[in-house]
């Protein structure tokens, strides 16, 4: 399996994927247009080990629905992420059982190397 779960607005997402080369190998799904199921962030979850691992505290929902001072249990984080996209940490690179999340240089580094 070689799946992308990205946004197609996003110029950060954009640059992984040229920087990457990923090609008509990989399914790519965007997030905003085809949204996540639970189906999928449980099959992430598995993988990555945590919900957490997942969620972005940098998406501005984050900052305006005072998240940062709640006490935020595994379930929420996952019901916030299918409830909106903009908490999912992107992208999020699925090759065989691998999980790469984020767009961290390491990361990208480290499906590069996969690849």
């Amino acid at each position: 399996m070689r799946k992308i779960y990205y946004l197609s607005t996003c110029s950060t997402c954009n640059r992984i994927i040229k920087e990457l080369n990923l090609d008509s190998s990989f399914e790519f799904q965007d997030i905003k247009a085809n949204k996540i199921t639970a189906e999928q962030i449980e099959q992430m979850h598995k993988m990555s080990g945590s919900y957490e691992s997942l969620f972005s505290k940098r998406a501005m929902k984050y900052k305006s629905m005072k998240l940062k001072e709640k006490s935020l249990s595994e379930n929420d984080i996952k019901n916030l992420i299918l409830e909106e996209y903009t908490f999912l940490k992107r992208p999020v690179i699925i090759i065989n059982d691998k999980i790469f999340i984020g767009n961290s240089k390491k990361i990208v580094e480290a499906v590069a190397n996969e690849l």
